[in-house]
């Protein structure tokens, strides 16, 4: 399963339903569109500064992470980003993968 970090920020409506319902309620909503792609909250935290939450979910397909991410911004009132996470190991076999680079001239 592929980790992605996501950070968002609540526009207009998503900031007065924040502060009507709390942060909790957000975070269950976010644990429910997960449902729909299988994924799940890794964990989830409220920020100050250029981001208003942030954190790591799983989601099994990149078709899963796209369809979320079209499915909250499509609401207007967060602008979602997901970022996908690479493990140590993972970045290991990428370089495994990768041939070896020459510069020009070398």
């Amino acid at each position: 399963m592929t980790k992605y970090l996501f950070e968002a920020n609540y526009v207009g409506e998503g900031i007065k339903g924040l502060m009507r319902e709390g942060g909790t309620k957000r975070r269950d909503a976010v644990v429910e569109a997960l449902k729909s792609v299988d994924g799940s909250v890794d964990c989830f935290y409220y920020a100050f500064g250029d981001t208003d939450a942030l954190g790591i979910l799983d989601i099994p397909e990149p078709a899963g992470a796209a369809a979320l991410s079209l499915m909250i911004n499509s609401t207007g009132a967060v602008s979602l980003r997901l970022k996908p996470l690479m493990s140590p190991e993972d970045l290991d076999a990428a370089a495994k993968r990768t041939p070896s680079y020459r510069a020009p001239g070398q």
